[in-house]
């Protein structure tokens, strides 16, 4: 009964842990996207407004 439940337990802890892994990856992956695509908006907003050079 003991042994049962220690495996359940264990199972747990494991699926558990895969799935804080994978929401820590996708939250880190998203930040980056977002963080990637707004410096590429503020690049080309400064392209657009800058003096234009003679």
């Amino acid at each position: 009964m003991e042994s049962q439940f220690l495996n359940v337990l264990t199972i747990t802890a494991i699926v558990l842990l895969v799935a804080v892994t994978g929401g820590v990856g996708y939250l880190t992956l998203a930040d980056w996207r977002d963080r990637r695509r707004f410096e590429q908006e503020n690049r080309e907003v400064r392209r657009s407004t800058a003096p234009k050079r003679k």
